[in-house]
């Protein structure tokens, strides 16, 4: 049997030659463009990366290859990015944590992102939903809330790490519903989940594209979606935001995607590929996969994608005071 990354690499190879396969003879000469990713193949960010790049080679009329660049809470990618030339054809495939979230936390960053980089375009945006293990007697949110107010601190909750978006999204709920829970930091969702339905730890948040697989086979009980209403992909399950707790009103803490360059780019590459992306966005087949896998769609133009980032790095600097990431 194949190890995860021999079968991670062969998997890229057939993505990459697929691509290749589908661009003309002229187009296949044309320098690639390289999609940076700060995460390991075969995860959620890495998955959505290769899934846009297909759709906008053929946009550019160029190949999109993928290179993934894990480390550093995913700024490793970024730091590459803010170092290449402005020339369009070094692009960081960034997920908001490491926009909106490391500035907050990690202990030394070495770049801005504010400041050294070119919002290119939104991407796509998506969020999370808290399960629990099936034995917990709560089975909704006002009696999950209800029973951490009985019971401070002995609910535990896990994550992808110490300052991921689920540790804060959980730690957000927390504060916000006036609770106590027990964080217990994992290397990944997956190690995480493994140990929600194994009764180790009580519950988590999970973006619900991969998530929705175990609610869906009964292996976790679903709690409420982050979003501001209902998921399309799971329209039985409430919101936070309408559960009626005190506190919890307008709650919105979800993710997203979208592609940046280097600073200093002109204005007639950053236009050019903004609408390359939104075109390929808007191609039929990957607009029915991404809303599949849960995605909402959310493009447009730089702007657009510069505003929130700058929203969300004000809220989450709230939520992430005393958290220290090294």
């Amino acid at each position: 049997m194949l190890g995860l990354t021999r079968r991670h690499a062969l998997t890229a190879l057939t993505l990459t030659l697929a691509t290749l396969a589908a661009l003309p003879a002229a187009a296949q000469d044309a320098a690639p463009v390289r999609l940076l990713v700060g995460y390991t193949a075969g995860g959620p960010v890495d998955q959505g990366a290769r899934l846009l790049a297909v759709a906008l080679s053929k946009e550019l009329g160029a190949s999109v290859v993928v290179d993934n660049k894990p480390g550093a809470n995913a700024t490793m990618a970024g730091n590459e990015v803010v170092r290449a030339k402005p020339d369009g054809l070094t692009l960081w495939f960034a997920a908001s944590p490491t926009i909106t979230i490391s500035p907050n936390v990690m202990k030394k960053m070495l770049f801005d992102p504010a400041k050294d980089l070119t919002p290119i375009a939104p991407v796509l945006s998506y969020y999370n939903v808290l399960v629990v293990n099936n034995n917990e007697l709560y089975k909704n949110a006002q009696e999950l809330v209800a029973y951490a107010k009985a019971n401070p601190g002995k609910l535990s909750y896990g994550s992808a790490g110490i300052g991921g978006s689920n540790h804060l999204g959980v730690l957000l709920f927390a504060k916000r519903s006036g609770t106590e829970m027990n964080h217990i930091p994992y290397k990944g969702n997956a190690p995480a989940m493994t140990d929600v339905i194994g009764g180790q730890i009580n519950m988590m948040m999970d973006i619900i594209s991969t998530a929705s697989g175990y609610i869906r086979s009964g292996k976790v009980h679903a709690i409420a979606v982050t979003s501001p209403q209902r998921n399309s992909s799971l329209p039985d399950v409430p919101a936070l935001a309408e559960s009626g707790i005190d506190g919890l009103e307008g709650f919105d803490v979800g993710g997203w995607y979208g592609v940046y360059g280097p600073k200093d780019m002109s204005a007639d590459t950053v236009t050019k590929l903004n609408k390359a992306i939104n075109a390929a966005l808007a191609q039929p087949e990957l607009s029915k996969r991404l809303k599949e896998l849960g995605y909402d769609e959310w493009t447009g133009a730089p702007q657009k994608l510069a505003e929130r980032a700058a929203k969300e790095r004000a809220m989450w600097s709230t939520v992430t005071q005393g958290i220290v990431v090294d």
